[in-house]
């Protein structure tokens, strides 16, 4: 049953309508009317106003009301009208509250796509970023991430972006969780109003011109747990302030212009990753808090204690004036004597070697007169040495006292002592003398040796020397291993030509190859070397060491020493070589090398954990660093250490790559692993997500779960011909827009 309408309620409408019209409404209570002049009708209010005003006229009447007030209708009509009622009641607050919700969110949405046209007109001044301005909304824009009607993610890495931040663009982006604008010509000041930004979790303007002092809208970033601000101009010192960033994991400040003390009271427990090194400015002690940071987290600095050397004691005080004068006299009496006494000595000395070199010459001459060397490649010669400089630059393979010897073309009973070739003989003959008299420099020095290239005199043939520091073989087991060596005939492998096994000297004979190794030319060149290698060329370079690594595989044996200095690029760089292959067994090493490679980065889990020998998945984890090496352009040594600290910017030994790879991954921020000179490389990003994903596959933890270096091989041969495809279509495509 339905109670009557309420005089009161009416009236009180009513007159709240009249006071809306009348403009009077300010003589009534708030409580009274439900709108208010000059403000926008919520529809939210209004949809509980109708039901305020519905319900006491459409709803029965409580049990404790009067019976003169109850209408007579029968029990089942009353109760099926109120569900009604109620029914459509919600059906009309559910329009209205879904008709208001749409409206907010996209006026935000407007209010980003307007932020962001603002930011791109400020510093996009070339036009390079391809956003359609037509587009009612920035979420299919480029480096744009929406999620619930809000611009959440915003990544423009390397679109050389120049100018200055100006207020009311980032700041405006109140939804924003990530920012990039690395790798750009950005300068000035970063814009005050960013604080606006409280769920911004990544902030990274690596590699810009910013300046000023560290920006201090940092500390009013409750959620920022990634901060990159390397390589700019901040200047100033590291404020105290940084301990409000409670969430904090990553802090990049390295190769700025920062001075001062890092504060002792710097105290962040949730970071992991600190680099400020390359400051030179910074100076005084490393605070306790920061200790269990490696010390490439602060090199290029003044910083001490911690991780790195005792800060020195201060020096005693200077004496007063007329003590120093006493002393003064006094050492002057004493500087007299030592002077006598030092050039007595130094005379003596000079003496002393004018003798011994006179007596040695006269020694070398009675023993080049007709003495017998006790030691000789054959019986009745003079000895043959090897003479190395002392700088790489100069560095020279000579000869003393070595008669010219007669080309050896096969092992005989001497035939471990003498230059042993395997296969047919040279096309030019030469013996070891020859060898030994070419001009040499020095190409690299491992573990097992150094590698020189040889040009004998005419300036052919071109080799490379490989001396073994040790080989702990007997000569025929030396030989055995060698001639398995030399019969491997691959494009990827550069051949074993000839040995020499003496007493003293190993040497290992090559083919030259290559225009350097892919170290030198991603680490040494800089910038400029890694440019000249784009995605297609690098990925090239893996594919042939894949093929090369894969074929000593399948042939039952491993290399045991995969790393960067030993993939030599072709001179056109689309190519490789895989160097020093069967050089760990020669020197009977075999099980060691890995472990001597440790330092590098390259070593897999279970060789670390003591496994013996270089099993294959070993080979496919060090192969898979490499593979992350080229798409990254960082050392496993230079990598942003973990629980370390390089930030990709250099740093020592123990860094993990494949780990630090996974944290950037796992973050959602996979475009920070790949090198600036092919970030955007857009037209290939399918291909540098697969050929990332094919590194971190090989650098699994899990032996088991790496894939077999053949499946590597196909897996890059297809990432190879898809890139050369879409580069052939690109190109074809440019072809027809131009003479269109």
């Amino acid at each position: 049953m339905f109670k009557p309408p309420d005089p009161t309620a009416s009236a009180r409408a009513t007159d709240c309508s009249a006071a809306a019209d009348d403009r009077k409404a300010t003589s009534k209570s708030p409580s009274s009317c439900f709108v208010r002049p000059g403000r926008r009708l919520n529809p939210l209010i209004v949809s509980i106003s109708i039901v305020y005003i519905l319900l006491p006229k459409l709803l029965p009447l409580e049990a404790g009301a009067p019976a003169m007030a109850r209408p007579r209708r029968p029990i089942g009509a009353s109760r099926a009208a109120a569900a009604a009622t109620l029914a459509a009641v919600a059906l009309l607050l559910l329009l209205l509250a879904a008709s208001a919700l749409p409206g907010s969110m996209a006026q935000d949405l407007a209010g980003d796509r307007a932020a962001l046209l603002a930011l791109r007109a400020a510093l996009d001044r070339g036009g390079l970023l391809p956003w359609d301005t037509t587009a009612a909304t920035p979420c299919g824009w480029r480096g744009v991430k929406c999620d619930g009607g809000r611009v959440i993610e915003l990544r423009l890495p390397g679109k050389r972006l120049t100018g200055t931040i100006p207020p009311g663009t980032v700041g405006n982006l109140t939804a924003l969780r990530k920012l990039s604008l690395r790798h750009n010509g950005i300068s000035g000041p970063i814009p005050a109003d960013v604080a606006n930004c409280g769920e911004l979790r990544v902030f990274s303007l690596r590699n810009n011109r910013l300046t000023g002092a560290l920006p201090e809208v940092l500390f009013s970033l409750p959620s920022l747990r990634h901060a990159d601000l390397s390589l700019n101009q901040f200047a100033g010192g590291v404020s105290q302030d940084f301990n409000r960033l409670k969430q904090l994991d990553t802090l990049f400040l390295e190769r700025n212009l920062l001075a001062g003390e890092l504060p002792a009271g710097l105290y962040l427990p949730a970071l992991n990753r600190l680099n400020v090194s390359f400051n030179a400015a910074l100076t005084g002690p490393v605070p306790p808090s920061l200790a269990r940071m490696p010390a490439n987290s602060f090199l290029g600095t003044a910083l001490c204690d911690g991780p790195l050397p005792a800060c020195s004691p201060p020096p005693p005080p200077t004496p007063p004036p007329e003590d120093s004068k006493k002393k003064k006299r006094k050492l002057s009496r004493w500087a007299v004597v030592g002077i006598i006494v030092g050039a007595a000595l130094v005379l003596l000395l000079a003496m002393g070697l004018v003798a011994f070199l006179r007596r040695r010459r006269r020694r070398a001459a009675a023993a080049g007169a007709g003495a017998t060397a006790a030691a000789s490649v054959h019986t009745g010669t003079a000895p043959v040495t090897v003479t190395v400089a002392r700088t790489d630059r100069d560095a020279a393979v000579t000869k003393q006292s070595s008669p010219p010897l007669a080309p050896a073309l096969g092992s005989g009973g001497e035939g471990g002592r003498k230059l042993v070739f395997l296969g047919s003989a040279p096309e030019r003959p030469y013996d070891l003398e020859a060898l030994l008299r070419a001009s040499a420099e020095v190409l690299g020095k491992g573990a097992l040796g150094t590698t020189y290239r040889a040009t004998l005199d005419g300036g052919e043939p071109v080799l490379a020397v490989k001396r073994l520091r040790e080989s702990r073989l007997p000569e025929r087991e030396f030989r055995e291993k060698a001639a398995a060596v030399g019969a491997l005939r691959h494009d990827s492998l550069p051949r074993l030509l000839a040995y020499f096994y003496g007493k003293e000297e190993k040497l290992l004979v090559y083919d030259f190859v290559g225009n350097g190794s892919l170290a030198a030319l991603l680490h040494d060149g800089g910038a400029e070397g890694r440019a000249r290698l784009d995605f297609t060329s690098r990925a090239r370079i893996a594919l042939a060491a894949a093929r090369g690594v894969a074929f000593i595989h399948r042939g039952g044996s491993s290399h045991g020493s995969i790393k960067s200095s030993n993939v030599v690029i072709t001179a056109a760089r689309d190519g490789a070589y895989v160097t020093d292959y069967g050089v760990a067994e020669l020197a009977g090493a075999a099980g060691d090398l890995p472990r001597r490679d440790a330092a590098t980065g390259y070593q897999a889990p279970e060789v670390a954990a003591g496994a013996r020998g270089a099993p294959q998945s070993a080979d496919v984890y060090s192969f898979g660093v490499v593979v992350l090496e080229l798409l990254s352009g960082r050392a496993p040594g230079r990598a942003p250490a973990l629980a370390l600290a390089a930030g990709g910017s250099g740093g020592g030994g123990g860094v993990d790559l494949p780990r630090w790879v996974r944290s950037v991954v796992q973050e959602e921020w996979t475009s920070e692993v790949f090198d600036a000179a092919i970030a955007n490389e857009e037209r290939v990003e399918g291909e540098m997500l697969r050929m990332l994903q094919l590194g971190m596959d090989c650098t699994e933890h899990h032996p088991d779960r790496r894939p077999s270096m053949a499946e590597v091989e196909a897996r890059i041969e297809r990432i190879v011909e898809d890139a050369c495809r879409k580069a052939d279509f690109s190109s074809t495509d440019g072809s027809r827009s131009v003479s269109a």
